[in-house]
């Protein structure tokens, strides 16, 4: 069986689907990529609330290519990291939508 630790899969209907390293299969929408230190992040709802998450949470994934040019998704644990993630992600929507709530 092949390895499936932070593989991935992505429909066409914008769903990736990652696989934890038990090889569950876990489906996210993907809500924005971001670069931050160059580095690549991805910000991800899972379609299916997972426990201890509320409707309005998101994971923030580094994304990094392997040898074989596939991508690889590792879950960001660092504090800071998602906290920068997500600054960046509020500054580039309210750039791009700005005042239309108003």
């Amino acid at each position: 069986m092949a390895d499936k630790n932070n593989t991935f899969e992505n429909e066409d209907d914008g769903i990736i689907t990652l696989y934890s390293t038990t090889g569950e299969a876990i489906r996210f929408v993907e809500i924005a990529g971001i670069a931050y230190k160059r580095n690549f992040y991805a910000i991800l709802q899972p379609v299916e609330l997972l426990d201890g998450m509320d409707e309005d949470e998101a994971l923030v994934f580094k994304i990094t290519r392997r040898s074989d040019g596939s991508d690889s998704f590792e879950i960001e644990l660092d504090d800071n990291i998602i906290d920068a993630v997500f600054e960046e992600y509020n500054r580039l929507y309210d750039e791009a939508h700005g005042d239309e709530e108003e």
